[in-house]
């Protein structure tokens, strides 16, 4: 069975890095430690049980010269300056200073080197604990001379030394990932910063800056991501003045073109049939012209409000007035033509917003529009209340909204396969006013598949304050 294991994020993947070698160093400088330390020891200890058993044997030997001197009565008299037990093998029998060591301690090889004139040493394990065995051939003599020196308060000692430099080990790796966390935060923090600064800007506030900095490696990066913001910045706005400068300029020849086609159209009778079908379809394309132009108008607007807030307000600085929803949708219903029936709401006083009440009327209007032009028309709206906010659903009629186009059908000047053709009306610009006016007033707009079929086209507002909250109902 796999696992999907969630990648480690860049602190975690610094933190990890320090800790890692930091660790590797400290194993490599605890293992290189303990192995010279003990070498070294062990070899100053073997020494030691080197020169006691010589001396030791020098001492025997003096016991031994003595005329009618036993080598068990010398050896019982024998006291080792070491602590240690001593063996003795003399004509083919073995002799001992205590009953719990004998010949049987004595590895084989050690009797071999001994046996020819070689003084020799060896490391064996017992049941007490690890020893040196030293043996050598007293001169003159058949003696062979063996001393078991204990390791046992050395062992104790490295074992000491050891747990002490593992101990090190993980002290200094977990001040490696105590620093490596440090690290990572100093390292990741410009970054921090860059998100942040990008996050503030796709929300609108252009005026995001990152701070100047002494860094020599980010003074690029810094002066970089600034350069960016203000070439921006500068595109947007200058965008922004475009369409707003075409579209009053615009307002006034229109202005002047409708009079002259009200004037044609007095004038109806006059005319050839030819003439009457040329003037039904000048108006229908100055009506669409008008609607096009008073959409570009209204997104000019609502770009100007997001980069400069409070400009759109009729006294900036104060606050926006309360607008019950389902009032308005009732209200908008009523203007279009449609049955009030088809509205199924809250009651007002718990679906209210704070919100200019044009812009959001024009909003809910082209909801409506939407379903009359291009879904065979509306089916249902519904307003209600859900937690802190106030949320109008628009069902209609049409085919529905394919999965890949709920997003891209609130973008501006998008419109449906048919458009190419001419067969639909409008610009696209009406559910870009949808999606543009509900993040202006802190919401969000988007496209479902509706209940009964069709399309469901919803608007979310944060309810005002002073509104009592409702229990959520079901979608």
């Amino acid at each position: 069975m796999r696992w999907n294991q969630r990648p480690r994020g860049l602190r975690s993947r610094i933190v990890l890095g320090f800790a890692a070698g930091t660790l590797l160093v400290s194993a490599v400088l605890v293992v290189t430690t303990f192995v010279l330390a003990r070498n070294y020891l062990l070899d100053q200890r073997e020494r030691s049980a080197v020169r006691q058993a010589l001396t030791d044997a020098s001492l025997l030997r003096s016991r031994l010269s003595t005329a009618g001197t036993e080598v068990g009565d010398a050896l019982g008299e024998l006291v080792p300056s070491g602590g240690g037990d001593v063996v003795v093998r003399s004509g083919g029998a073995w002799y001992s200073s205590s009953l719990e060591v004998g010949a049987r301690d004595v590895p084989t090889v050690l009797q071999e080197q001994v046996a020819a004139g070689e003084p020799a040493t060896a490391r064996t394990d017992s049941r007490t604990g690890p020893r040196v065995v030293v043996g050598t051939r007293l001169p003159g003599t058949d003696v062979e001379f063996y001393e078991l020196a204990p390791l046992t308060e050395l062992e104790l000692s490295l074992r000491t030394l050891g747990a002490v430099l593992a101990a090190g080990a993980g002290a200094a790796t977990l001040a490696g990932a105590a620093f490596g966390s440090w690290a990572s935060r100093r390292a990741v923090q410009p970054l921090e910063q860059v998100a942040g600064a990008a996050t503030a800007i796709a929300g609108g506030d252009l005026a995001t800056r990152l701070p100047p900095t002494d860094d020599p490696d980010l003074i690029a990066i810094v002066g970089s991501f600034n350069s960016m913001v203000d070439a921006l910045s500068a595109r947007i706005d200058r965008d922004a003045r475009f369409v707003g400068d075409v579209s009053h300029e615009l307002r006034s020849p229109l202005t002047s073109l409708v009079t002259t086609v009200e004037v044609l159209a007095g004038r109806r009778d006059d005319l050839t049939p030819r003439g009457r079908e040329a003037l039904a379809l000048v108006q229908s394309e100055l009506d669409r012209f008008r609607r096009t132009l008073d959409d570009l108008l209204e997104l000019a607007k609502l770009d100007n409000s997001r980069d400069s807030p409070g400009a759109d307000d009729a006294s900036p600085g104060t606050a926006a007035p309360a607008v019950s929803v389902a009032a308005l949708v009732r209200e908008v219903l009523e203007r279009t033509g449609h049955p009030v029936d088809l509205l199924a709401a809250d009651d007002e006083e718990s679906t209210t917003v704070l919100a200019r009440k044009l812009p959001l009327e024009r909003a809910v209007r082209n909801l409506v529009e939407n379903a009359d032009r291009h879904a065979g028309g509306v089916r249902a709206v519904q307003v209600q209340r859900l937690g802190d906010s106030v949320v109008l659903h628009v069902d209609d009629d049409g085919p529905g909204v394919a999965a890949e186009d709920r997003e891209r059908v609130f973008e501006r000047f998008a419109r449906g396969p048919r458009a190419a053709r001419g067969s639909l009306p409008g610009a696209g610009l009406g559910l870009a006013i949808v999606a543009e006016t509900a993040t202006h007033l802190g919401g969000a707009a988007w496209c479902a598949p509706g209940p009964d079929g069709g399309a469901r086209f919803s608007i979310a507002l944060p309810a005002a304050s002073s509104a009592p909250a409702l229990p959520a109902a079901s979608s």
